[in-house]
């Protein structure tokens, strides 16, 4: 699930978070014969020369070095300058409509349900870090399973003419068949059992009527109530024939989510995630979206430390034990943000693409696991 945060990006670092829907959701180049070299210009000596008045020169040598650049480093230049071009012809959709939304579903009584769902408004940050013991470690891995396992059921769901709330209904029934709650539904509010945010939806997309048309691409982020622990995730999946820029878009958040986990480990700094997860996304013009941050989960929903997606110099250490969620949104355009009057979805302010992935993690001693990688 996705935090929203109104926040500067300073060392201070103030936030006021607000959660969303969805819950908080070639070319190949050989280069065997490419090599690249050093030279050196050979040293040129001038003589000596006398300047007017007192003043005179002694013997100089200037020395000249240079790089040549590579055959596959000017080869992927090229390739780098053709996809921005292709960026910049990409042919807008037509813009997202609300469809119907429908009643929410029930849960069974026996299945145990979370503590917010006493109050109808959205629950305060938890300032605690959720660290847990072998036995807490257990509980988190088997809900961050099951929400994977839903997860990549509910993308096999994916093709045109499927309605969002369609896929609702199957996320709904396959949590609360396994004996769990599907943690969105109730959070402040929020009507459904899962976000589901297509195209130009950053995150928190409320399942409606919509069908999903060929060639869009929809984030679904599910979270799962089981055993007193969440386990949080979401994937951008493709519905149909996804043009390649969009296939782009998705691979690269992709990527960066990836790059982002990959500095993960006991004592790290936060801030380097959003630092590597900026360096990657801006070698292919993306944007990086400020507003929705990763957090803290476990028997909270949501809690402190707040992960930054983009660069920062939020201060705090990762600690063994550990568990939170990383979950970017990059941008073709702008990453400022509009959102609808549900109070959920929550749109990019210019219309343009956008992706998201996140997993959760378990910080260890040497890296990271990842507990909702299927």
């Amino acid at each position: 699930m996705v935090f929203a945060a109104a926040a500067s990006v300073s060392h201070a670092l103030s936030l006021q978070l607000q959660l969303s829907s969805s819950f908080l959701y070639g070319e190949s180049i050989s280069s065997s014969n490419l090599n690249s070299a050093t030279f050196a210009v050979p040293s040129l000596t001038f003589p000596p020369f006398t300047l007017t008045g007192k003043q005179s020169c002694t013997p100089k040598k200037l020395v000249v070095h240079a790089k040549r650049v590579s055959g596959l480093e000017e080869a992927m230049r090229i390739k780098r300058e053709r996809e921005l071009q292709s960026t910049t012809k990409f042919r807008r959709r037509p813009p997202l409509r609300r469809g119907r939304v429908s009643p929410r579903l029930s849960v069974p009584d026996h299945i145990p349900k979370p503590p917010y769902l006493s109050s109808p408004l959205l629950p305060e940050l938890s300032p605690e870090y959720q660290i847990h013991d072998s036995e807490g470690i257990a509980k988190m891995r088997a809900a961050c399973e099951l929400a994977a396992r839903v997860l990549e059921n509910a993308g096999k769901l994916v093709r045109p003419s499927v309605t969002t709330n369609e896929i609702d209904k199957a996320v709904h029934q396959m949590i609360i068949e396994a004996g769990a709650y599907p943690s969105p539904l109730g959070y402040g509010g929020f009507p459904k059992s899962v976000c589901t945010s297509v195209n130009e939806c950053m995150c928190h997309g409320i399942p409606d009527s919509r069908q999903l048309q060929d060639g869009d691409i929809i984030n679904i982020d599910v979270t799962v109530y089981l055993n007193g622990y969440h386990g949080d995730t979401s994937k951008t999946f493709l519905c149909g024939n996804v043009n390649d820029v969009l296939k782009r878009l998705v691979k690269v958040t992709e990527e960066c989510l990836e790059r982002g986990i990959a500095i993960c480990k006991d004592g790290a700094s936060f801030k380097k995630i959003g630092k590597r997860i900026s360096e990657h996304a801006e070698k292919y013009g993306y944007g990086v979206v400020e507003r929705f941050v990763g957090h803290g989960v476990g028997k909270v929903f949501h809690s402190e430390p707040i992960i930054l997606h983009n660069r920062n110099e939020k201060p705090g250490c990762m600690v063994e034990g550990q568990t939170f969620t990383i979950e970017p949104i990059l941008t073709m355009g702008s990453t400022e943000s509009i959102t609808w009057p549900d109070n959920w979805t929550t749109l990019t302010a210019d219309g343009s693409p956008a992706a998201q992935f996140e997993h959760t993690i378990l910080i260890t001693r040497t890296g990271a696991d990842i507990l909702t990688k299927c």
